[in-house]
């Protein structure tokens, strides 16, 4: 049997966060940015490895959560802040950080991590079973 370290399913998160995000902020928000499909696809990336590393799901989303909101935060000030592309804008929320985080959506965050740790896991799950036919 194949161990836990095929890699096949890094690829295959990478796609379904790139695309699945893009769908959800265009089903919300009526648009999206390239930028935010490359952090909806490195997040399930993360969760992956999360996932494979950890026991609890919980305790997955929750670092999973803050790996987002750190991402968030960054690819924020570059968009945003330093190229001007105004991809989003938090400073309506309460207790936002230079309008590009805010603790509501880091919540949200939270939420959305929990559902795409189960999804890693049946991914890594369906790669390794594959793997040892």
């Amino acid at each position: 049997m194949k161990s836990r370290t095929h890699s096949g399913a890094y690829p295959m998160c990478f796609l379904l966060g790139f695309f699945a995000y893009c769908f959800f902020e265009i089903a919300i928000r009526g648009r999206t940015h390239w930028t935010m499909g490359l952090l909806g696809g490195s997040t399930l990336c993360v969760l992956l490895w999360l996932r494979r590393n950890l026991q609890s799901t919980v305790l997955c989303a929750l670092l999973g959560a803050c790996f987002v909101t750190a991402a968030e935060f960054c690819t924020g000030v570059y968009d945003n802040l330093f190229r001007g592309w105004q991809v989003w804008d938090y400073s309506d929320r309460r207790f936002h950080l230079y309008g590009q985080i805010c603790p509501l959506f880091s919540c949200i965050w939270f939420l959305l991590c929990l559902i795409g740790s189960f999804l890693c896991r049946k991914i890594d799950r369906r790669f390794i079973c594959a793997a040892t036919e």
